[in-house]
């Protein structure tokens, strides 16, 4: 008979990072195998609560996301001894954020502050988990126990109808980037393939999700749409049943982004996209040129000559699709991640 035991997340709002790697991918394993686990929101007056909560969970294992608040922080530092294992999850090299002159100065400065908190996050840890290989390297410099759990899929798979049939200018073909405005200059660097796409051909549309925050000129576009970005929970529920023809994930070689996951690509085949990826980690880890998406430089030319292949050939797009759909389910999480505590 197995020993039940307890995990708690203590949530400081960084829901993307909660759910994708442990609430709606760990905690169903941990449950089926007879195990009590939970998210505890431990951010302004919830503290309160949270404590009385902790107070009585003596023994409990911790699960902790990027940052805490500085009360919770202090705190737990305190009563470090009442309880079992920690692990700290990131998907993010929060040092090079802040210091990434690209990225918007608000973010710079929100990141500069969780990297100064991340050492005291770290020396509470049992177990580091990253979201890929490079950020992992960095990490085992600070932390003597570092596991790689890359983004599994939470996501239902939709069918490829929309693929079915080839763009026209009745039904446009749609071109999607989901990324945030961290990824601002990333777009921008491919920006002259789109203008040229959407300039040149009339049986494409783009969307951009970035709201308010679209570069200028490509909102100008035509046939081009900026929704407003969502909130994880609305993103979630819009995902699932809007599609996408062809995702864009272009991602410059900075440091930042050297840390990064392939989330995005779990994203297009969520989306039932099929996907153009810069040609570099992470997405050289998983997307097979020609199989399962595209790989392009960072030259504009060859974005554009990647989304004409796509929209001149409706099959090998499907087919890439589907093929981006199969791996994407190898990455759904249908057993513990191996060699971590969560167990």
């Amino acid at each position: 008979m197995i020993e039940q035991s307890r995990w708690l997340l203590l949530s400081d709002g960084a829901r993307p990072t909660e759910d994708i790697y442990f609430l709606a991918s760990v905690v169903p394993l941990l449950r089926s195998a007879g195990h009590d686990a939970g998210r505890l929101d431990v951010r302004g007056w919830r503290w309160r609560l949270a404590r009385w909560v902790l107070t009585r969970q003596p023994g409990a294992h911790l699960v902790l996301c990027r940052t805490l608040p500085a009360h919770a922080l202090r705190w737990l530092e305190r009563y470090r001894e009442a309880f079992g294992r920690i692990v700290y999850v990131i998907d993010d090299d929060l040092a090079a954020a802040s210091e990434d002159p690209g990225l918007p100065p608000a973010y710079r400065k929100r990141m500069a502050r969780a990297a100064r908190q991340q050492p005291r996050l770290l020396a509470l840890a049992d177990e580091v988990v990253a979201c890929s290989h490079a950020l992992a390297g960095q990490l085992r410099e600070r932390h003597a126990k570092v596991r790689i759990m890359t983004p599994p899929l939470i996501a239902p798979l939709p069918d490829l109808t929309h693929l079915a049939q080839g763009p026209s200018r009745a039904r446009p073909w749609r071109i999607g980037f989901y990324g945030t405005r961290a990824h601002g200059n990333d777009l921008n660097r491919i920006a002259p393939a789109l203008e040229a796409i959407q300039r040149e051909r009339h049986d494409t549309e783009l969307e951009l999700m970035l709201g308010e925050h679209a570069p200028g000129e490509l909102a100008a576009l035509p046939r081009t749409v900026c929704p407003a970005p969502l909130s994880w929970k609305k993103f979630r529920a819009w995902q699932a049943h809007r599609r996408v023809h062809i995702g864009l994930a272009p991602l410059l070689g900075t440091p930042f982004n050297r840390s990064k996951s392939f989330i995005k690509f779990l994203d297009i085949a969520a989306m039932g996209g099929a996907g153009i990826y810069s040609r570099r980690p992470p997405y050289t880890d998983i997307v097979e040129h020609g199989v399962n998406g595209l790989l392009a430089g960072d030259d504009p030319g060859e974005w554009q000559r990647s989304l004409e292949r796509l929209l001149d050939n409706p099959a090998e797009a499907q087919a890439m699709a589907k093929a981006a759909a199969q791996t994407a389910e190898t990455h759904r999480c249908r057993h513990l991640p191996e060699g971590t505590t969560f167990e």
